[in-house]
């Protein structure tokens, strides 16, 4: 569903139906992955990255490879507002191909393998899982070739309007913006492979300062002595995801001493290559990262 001409007030040059602005609103710099994930501190559960979103509503930019080609793009004449919609309504549907060909991501999918496509659904679906059930655009505005449609976000002190940016490809319009297609282009197929790595390196480093701090905790509340990894799951101070590779693409796990007064935590990329590249390593005494051809990180002597 697409509201349109909401009582929201409209940002600078706002104009409505798709007349043109003189003065385009300065769209952001690509900017790297943020090192940290406001959503690992769920109590009980770790929620992926929403790449699409981030990168649509946001000007993300994330590590990939080659280009492909092959996969020929739907091309529907309407507004930027209806391509939006369009893409977003094939997203929250699990369309992830249609919805993929209608944006900048055509190149990052066209060239996968059944089986490739299939091994990056449930990041897809994770992606699917932040699309607003209803889909509220307050506004477009054209410039040339390139257009933005302000989408309303959340509700009361809440509320906000985001910029969802899409460039004109052969007479229609794609989601997304210039910059973000070029960059795309040159990373190909690789392009969600590498996302998802970087996305699981930032996680998972989130998460193994986490279990030092949960460590401390649990000490603190047990005479000293560290817990296991279901033991501090049970105690509610790391999510429950920690337990299974779904989520995290990792394998975590906590070595006790034998008095329980000394603890090792480790991680490794359930698929070397694939889910992740860094190994991990954590104690009292810190923290330390590498390429360890997906084996267990030793600490440094």
């Amino acid at each position: 569903m697409v509201r349109r001409g909401s009582t929201v007030p409209p940002p600078d040059h706002f104009v409505f139906d798709g007349a043109a602005s003189a003065a385009p609103t300065p769209r952001p710099k690509l900017k790297a992955l943020p090192k940290s994930f406001p959503n690992m501190n769920t109590r009980t559960r770790i929620k992926s990255y929403t790449l699409a979103l981030l990168l649509l509503l946001s000007g993300l930019s994330l590590a990939g490879a080659r280009a492909q080609t092959g996969q020929s793009r739907p091309h529907v004449a309407g507004t930027p507002s209806e391509a939006v919609h369009r893409f977003y309504t094939a997203m929250r549907e699990r369309r992830f191909r249609e919805a993929f060909a209608l944006s900048v991501f055509n190149p990052a999918v066209e060239g996968l393998s059944q089986q490739e496509f299939d091994e990056l659904r449930p990041d897809f679906e994770r992606m699917a899982t932040g699309v607003p059930e209803v889909i509220e655009l307050t506004g477009e505005q054209i410039s040339g070739e390139e257009a933005t449609v302000f989408m309303k976000l959340g509700e009361g002190r809440d509320m906000k309007v985001e910029p969802v940016y899409l460039v004109r490809e052969k007479g229609a319009w794609i989601v997304g913006d210039r910059e973000q297609r070029e960059f795309i282009r040159k990373r190909g197929k690789k392009f969600f492979f590498d996302a998802r790595i970087t996305a699981h390196h930032d996680e998972v480093e989130t998460m193994m300062r986490r279990i030092t701090t949960a460590e401390a905790v649990y000490a603190a509340q047990n005479g000293g002595r560290f817990g296991d990894l279901a033991a501090l799951v049970r105690a509610a101070l790391v999510p429950q995801d920690i337990l299974a590779t779904d989520s995290t693409g990792y394998r975590f796990q906590i070595k006790l001493g034998a008095d329980a007064k000394s603890y090792a935590a480790t991680a490794e990329p359930a698929a070397y290559g694939r889910t992740g590249l860094l190994s991990f390593y954590a104690d009292p005494h810190g923290l330390q990262q590498k390429d360890n051809g997906g084996k267990p990180l030793k600490p440094r002597k």
